[in-house]
C-alpha cells in the first residue's frame, strides 16, 4: 500500500515557477512508477509527466516538455515536479500517482494504483 500527499500548489503569474512535491508512505514506493496528471475545470484528466522506478527515465507531455522537470528521491520517498515558465493553460489540479503495472511513459491513468488528493495550481495572465 502506498499513500501519496501532494503539496506546493498555489497561485502564480504567467512566466512564474512552482515546485510541487509528492510525499509517499509505504515500503514499496521505489518499486512504483510515479506520474503527475492534471485536470483543468471542464476538461479530462491529462498526463503531464512520469518517472521510472530508479529515476533514470522521464517522460513529458508535449505541452510541458522543456518547462517542467520531474525528479524523485527514493531514499526520502518523494517525487518533485519543478514547473517553470507557467502559463494560464497550466491552471489545473495536479495529482501524483504511483503504480507498478507498467514500464515506459505510463501515460494511461489506469496504470496507476495509488493517487494523491491533488493540489491546485492557478496561473494568471
Amino acid at each position: 500500500q502506498v499513500q501519496l500527499v501532494e503539496s506546493g500548489g498555489g497561485s502564480v503569474q504567467a512566466g512564474g515557477s512552482l515546485r510541487l512535491s509528492c510525499a509517499a508512505s509505504g515500503r514499496t514506493f521505489s518499486s512504483n512508477v510515479v506520474g503527475w496528471f492534471r485536470q483543468a475545470p471542464g476538461k479530462d484528466r491529462e498526463f503531464v509527466t512520469s518517472i521510472s522506478r530508479n529515476g533514470v527515465n522521464t517522460y513529458y507531455a508535449d505541452s510541458v516538455q522543456g518547462r517542467f522537470t520531474i525528479s524523485r528521491d527514493n531514499a526520502k520517498n518523494t517525487v518533485s515536479l519543478q514547473m517553470n515558465s507557467l502559463n494560464p493553460e497550466d491552471t489545473a489540479v495536479y495529482s501524483c500517482a504511483a503504480g507498478g503495472r507498467c514500464a515506459g511513459p505510463c501515460k494511461r491513468p489506469d496504470y496507476y494504483d495509488y493517487w494523491g488528493q491533488g493540489t491546485k495550481v492557478t496561473v494568471s495572465s
